[in-house]
């Protein structure tokens, strides 16, 4: 089972940048698809980019071509380079190793690691 660690979070305000930096522990990192999910006030923690273990990455729509997802699998880091951020980027940022379902829809699975707070500034 893989645990992580998150780190990056910050004040920031609207149009500016953050970068995201994950570090997992545990085997099975390589071989695993991870995600960085947010969860913001009074809302349920949703996925926000994946990344597949040789590289390849999905977003939801809302943060596609702002938000850059990307791993070392040498060093079980998996980083979210966020720019252009808006104050409905506000919130607690984790990763998880992810499970696909049956319909091909991400799923989390394992542990969750504290987070990262990220507050935008309107």
């Amino acid at each position: 089972q893989v645990q992580f660690e998150e780190s990056g979070g910050g004040l920031v305000q609207a149009g500016g940048s953050l970068r995201l930096s994950c570090v997992a522990s545990g085997s099975g990192f390589s071989m695993s698809d991870i995600g960085w999910f947010r969860q913001a006030p009074a809302k349920q923690r949703e996925l926000v980019a994946a990344i597949r273990p040789g590289g390849q990455t999905n977003y939801i729509r809302s943060v596609k071509n702002r938000f850059i997802i990307s791993r070392d699998n040498a060093t079980n880091t998996v980083d979210l380079q966020m720019n252009n951020l808006g104050p409905e980027d506000t919130g607690v940022y984790y990763c998880c190793q992810l499970g696909v379902g049956y319909n091909g829809a991400y799923y989390p699975t394992g542990s969750w690691g504290q987070g990262t707070q990220v507050t935008v500034s309107s």
